[in-house]
């Protein structure tokens, strides 16, 4: 029999339970650059395990020095990503007035005004047009600015979390076997082969795919590079760097990157004629950007995001497509790994499920 002191209890039960769960919510929170570390350290890790167990097995070095030479390649790419790499754009973008909101508005009124005159003088009313469209109040011109100083402070501001990023990466490399067998202790016997194949297939994929992505990204950005020092388009690593990183995004970073290159394309020629240079130079580099995404897409993709994580082209795109569209942007870049994840854990337990044994035929 229910009584009011049975619901009383009941409700206290749930009241504290919210409670504590608030309260975990928050103790994550207040820790977020510790989880962020953490994060950057297995994805690390990830991309690392290949590299030591090449020394390992081909070259006979011990456990302890393949790890040391390992990190410091990390340190070594670190170091001379951010000496050679960030002056330049750094240098590159204050010269596109890509650091200042009010230069790059200012740049932008001005093209717009180039491009009124252009339609002007093809007999279409670019005042009313202008009017209609109202580009002017819908574009937000701290996007420009706000973007590359996003991308070069964090750059910077891991000077403060490398040697704690460094520090766990070591210990992850170092001490996998040790986190291994403390695992074992803490996993039910009845689950301790399926868990721990689980977890071998999982650090196989993710970190084939972390290295295929990095991979993938370099690529565009020398392809985009490419592109952009052949129609001698000023700031060309800048901006390619800047739609490389967008390839993050799938599907619709390249697009994203694409329009931005030819707004970056425009203002960087803006004291040339429009109709004659500014234009034709713009719709070469899309068309070059174009053809980049198509390569990109026929062999960069299909080998990352399907080689590497053993998955169809179509089930990849609509695992991207269903998390962008309930988790965002963020849910299509964790999408693929967050999936193969599940894959692996569905294959290891439920082995006998007709869909399982469809989608992870090639697992």
């Amino acid at each position: 029999m229910i009584t009011s002191k049975t619901i009383s209890n009941g409700i206290l039960r749930a009241l504290l339970t919210l409670a504590f769960c608030g309260l975990i919510l928050l103790f994550f929170y207040q820790i977020q650059s510790v989880l962020i570390y953490l994060v950057v350290s297995f994805i690390m890790t990830l991309i690392g395990n290949p590299i030591l167990d090449f020394f390992k097995r081909r070259l006979k070095f011990n456990h302890i020095f393949a790890t040391i030479v390992v990190l410091f390649i990390f340190i070594l790419i670190i170091f001379g990503f951010i000496m050679m790499f960030v002056p330049l754009v750094l240098s590159q973008g204050q010269n596109l007035s890509l650091l200042n909101t009010v230069e790059i508005e200012k740049d932008i009124v001005q093209l717009i005004e180039q491009i009124s005159v252009f339609l002007d003088s093809h007999q279409i009313d670019s005042a009313q047009l202008l009017k209609e469209a109202n580009v002017t109040s819908k574009v937000n011109f701290n996007f420009i600015p706000n973007f590359l100083n996003t991308i070069l402070n964090t750059i910077s501001s891991l000077g403060v979390a490398l040697g704690s990023i460094l520090f766990i990466t070591f210990f992850f490399l170092k001490d996998r076997l040790m986190f291994i067998v403390g695992a074992k202790k803490l996993i039910p016997n009845s689950h301790e082969d399926q868990i721990l194949h689980s977890l071998d297939k999982i650090n196989h994929l993710l970190s084939r795919y972390f290295i295929g992505l990095l991979l993938q990204l370099f690529i565009v950005f020398l392809l985009y590079m490419i592109v952009l020092f052949i129609f001698g388009v000023p700031n060309a690593v800048v901006i390619a760097f800047l739609c490389a990183v967008l390839n993050i995004i799938p599907y619709i970073g390249p697009l994203i990157a694409s329009v931005l290159a030819a707004i970056l394309t425009m203002l960087s020629n803006l004291g040339s004629d429009f109709q004659s240079e500014i234009l034709p130079t713009t719709i070469y580099v899309l068309i070059g950007f174009w053809v980049v995404q198509i390569i990109d897409n026929n062999f960069s993709q299909p080998i990352i995001f399907s080689k590497s994580v053993s998955s169809h082209p179509l089930e990849i795109f609509l695992i991207i497509l269903i998390a962008g569209f309930l988790f965002g942007i963020l849910g299509m870049v964790v999408a693929v790994p967050i999936y193969t994840i599940i894959k692996v854990i569905g294959k290891e337990f439920f082995p006998e499920n007709k869909i399982i044994m469809l989608l992870t035929k090639d697992i």
